[in-house]
């Protein structure tokens, strides 16, 4: 029987500005990335959405990034190893405290934009994450890009790790995604983004960029809901995965 997650950024709005249709994404998804104050969202946002993911029966993790408002975190920055892990540790506290507060615990930690897909390639950085988590809460899951280096480095510090798949991003040979600056990084239809889903979950097969098939692990599925198509697509997705006889479920349930 086939499991996975389906996981959204969640709580990037900030101050007077709304960003995302969190309300409706939650309504279809398992698992909710709440951005910590740093590259997105605040303290009246943090509080908001965790009781709204508590509502809704929705599993909640920690969503950090790098110190960057004005970039959104997609900005890379230079840091040193202690600054890495200190950056997720402060982040992890800031959303316990509200988690706390609402009676729920967290169930894992999953970076944002240039941090992400810098420790994605970076062992270095990658396992001052992974060090940082364990030290905050070892039991929590550490969600990084499939078959990357996060992945690798969370298991080597001893954390539960979930491989992140992304539906509607073009891959690399090597499993990196391509940049969002090169023609065709996004996929926009629909059904193509669907049925590349149901193969990674199925048969841990992707088609690259360059044509060829790779092999990928998907334990869970980073969906998008900044605008009304995206959340359709999201419920299109959990619609799919459904019908395939694959349980869609919060990634705490399965992995071990």
């Amino acid at each position: 029987m086939y499991k996975v997650d389906l996981n959204s950024d969640i709580g990037e709005s900030f101050g007077n500005y709304s960003l995302g249709m969190d309300e409706e994404v939650m309504k279809f998804i398992t698992s909710a990335n709440i951005a910590c104050g740093w590259h997105a969202g605040d303290a009246m946002v943090m509080d908001k959405t965790v009781a709204m993911a508590k509502k809704l029966n929705i599993a909640i993790g920690a969503h950090p990034g790098f110190p960057d408002l004005m970039g959104f975190g997609r900005r890379e920055m230079k840091v040193s190893y202690e600054e890495a892990k200190n950056y997720i540790k402060y982040q992890i506290g800031a959303l316990c405290a509200f988690s706390k507060s609402h009676g729920v615990e967290l169930q894992h930690v999953k970076v944002h934009g240039a941090f992400y897909n810098m420790a994605a390639k970076d062992s270095n950085m990658a396992r001052a994450i992974a060090e940082a988590v364990y030290e905050a809460d070892k039991e929590l899951i550490l969600v990084g890009l499939a078959k990357s280096e996060m992945i690798k480095m969370g298991r080597d510090v001893g954390l539960k790790v979930a491989n992140e798949v992304f539906a509607d991003r073009a891959y690399n040979p090597d499993g990196t995604l391509v940049s969002r600056n090169i023609k065709g990084a996004v996929i926009h239809d629909k059904d193509e983004a669907i049925k590349r889903v149901i193969r990674m979950v199925m048969s841990g097969k992707v088609t690259a960029a360059t044509g060829e098939d790779i092999d990928i692990e998907a334990d869970t599925i980073c969906v998008h809901g900044d605008n009304p198509s995206a959340v359709s697509f999201v419920q299109e997705i959990r619609k799919a995965l459904e019908e395939e006889n694959i349980i869609v479920a919060p990634i705490g349930s399965f992995i071990r």
